[in-house]
């Protein structure tokens, strides 16, 4: 039996939100670190990723699927079961994932600063 996901694993304050290198689309790299541990269903992958809407989340899983990163296994029965996997090309994302990251982690608050920089200045912009 696998161990469940954490609820918290991906906290409002995650400095995976902040990091700007893209590995598919915004909650690709969430995706990909909840299947770090193994195959999950998409319940599964709901309880860390609940700010993602299930039609997004989807559309995520599609995405990497298409691009070769994860592979969606339809296991059948009366109630038919599918899970979703990390193939060789997605587990090759884990170290530079991991690397921009600890990155994301060490200019947390510059970033912070630079969002809010931004969004002060759009205020004013909007009001000018």
């Amino acid at each position: 039996m696998r161990e469940p996901l954490p609820a918290d694993m991906f906290d409002e304050l995650c400095p995976s939100s902040l990091n700007p290198i893209r590995f598919g689309d915004k909650w690709a790299p969430l995706i990909i670190r909840c299947l770090e541990g193994g195959p999950r269903r998409f319940s599964e992958l709901r309880v860390p990723l609940r700010r993602v809407t299930p039609k997004v989340l989807t559309a995520s899983l599609r995405a990497l699927e298409r691009d070769g990163f994860v592979e969606r296994t339809v296991y059948p029965g009366s109630l038919p079961r599918v899970e979703y996997a990390l193939t060789p090309l997605g587990r090759s994302l884990l170290g530079p994932l991991e690397v921009a990251c600890a990155w994301a982690g060490e200019h947390w608050e510059e970033l912070l600063d630079a969002r809010e920089a931004y969004e002060g200045g759009e205020e004013r912009r909007r009001a000018g």
